[in-house]
C-alpha cells in the first residue's frame, strides 16, 4: 500500500513538474511571439515614416516643377509676343534685298517716274515677303509692324514717319529659299521692276538681323476687350 502511495505521489510530482515546465515554455513562447510582433510593427512604422517623407518630397518636387514650367511657359509666351510685336531685335536666316533707282535715262515722251522707286514698289515686295512667310521685316533699319506706313514723301519714302532715300535695304527673316523664290518667280515683282531698269539684288543670308521698332505706341481709341469667357 505504501509503495502504491509513493508511486502516486511521484507521478503527481512529475505531473506538477511537467505542468510547470509546460507553463514556463508557453509563457516563453508567448513572450517571444510578442517581442517578434513588436519588432515587426516597429520596423513597419519606420518604413511607413520613410515612405511618407519620400512622398512629401516628391509632391514638393512636382509642385516646384509645375510652378517652374508655368513660369517658363509665361516667359516664353511673353518673348514670342514681344518678337511678334516687333519691340525687340531679332535674327535668323532670311534674305537681304537692295533696291535702287534705275540708271537708265528715260526716253523722250516717257514718264521719268517709271525709272524711280515708289512706295507701291516697296509694298509689292513687302507683300510677297509676307505671303512667303517672312516673320520679321525692316526697311532701312525701320522695323515694320502692324501700324507701319510706307508712303512717298517727296523724292524720299517714309517708313514709320522716318524719311529715307534710295537705295533701300529690305531685310526679311524666314525660309530664305521660299522668300527668294517668291520674289523671283516668273512675272513676279523682281522681273517687273527690272523691266524699267530698277536695280534689285536679292541675297540669301544665314543670319539676318532685324532691329526693334524704335518709336513709342500711342493708342487713343483702342483698348483691350474682354475675352469671350469673361463677357457677362
Amino acid at each position: 500500500m505504501l509503495s502504491i502511495r509513493q508511486g502516486q505521489v511521484s507521478i503527481a510530482l512529475v505531473c506538477m513538474v511537467l505542468g510547470f515546465m509546460l507553463a514556463v515554455q508557453f509563457r516563453t513562447t508567448q513572450d517571444s511571439k510578442s517581442s517578434v510582433s513588436y519588432q515587426r510593427v516597429e520596423e513597419l512604422s519606420q518604413r511607413l515614416l520613410q515612405t511618407e517623407k519620400e512622398r512629401d518630397g516628391l509632391l514638393d518636387e512636382v509642385n516646384r516643377l509645375k510652378t517652374t514650367s508655368g513660369q517658363e511657359a509665361q516667359s516664353q509666351e511673353l518673348a514670342d509676343l514681344k518678337m511678334g510685336a516687333g519691340v525687340v531685335p531679332v535674327e535668323g536666316q532670311g534674305i537681304t534685298i537692295t533696291i535702287d533707282d534705275s540708271k537708265t535715262k528715260s526716253k523722250a515722251g516717257e514718264n521719268p517716274n517709271l525709272y524711280l522707286i515708289h512706295d507701291d514698289d516697296l509694298l509689292k515686295v513687302i507683300n510677297e515677303l509676307k505671303a512667303a512667310g517672312a516673320e520679321a521685316i525692316s526697311i532701312n533699319e525701320q522695323r515694320l509692324i502692324a501700324t507701319s506706313e510706307i508712303r512717298c514723301a517727296g523724292p524720299t519714302l517714309s517708313v514709320n514717319n522716318i524719311r529715307s532715300a534710295p537705295p533701300y535695304e529690305i531685310k526679311a527673316i524666314g525660309d530664305a529659299k521660299n522668300l527668294e523664290n517668291a520674289l523671283k518667280m516668273r512675272g513676279g515683282v523682281v522681273e517687273t521692276l527690272q523691266v524699267w531698269g530698277i536695280q534689285i539684288n536679292v541675297k540669301p543670308d544665314a543670319n539676318v538681323h532685324v532691329p526693334a521698332y524704335k518709336s513709342t505706341f500711342h493708342f487713343q481709341f483702342m483698348k483691350a476687350a474682354a475675352e469671350d469667357g469673361e463677357k457677362q
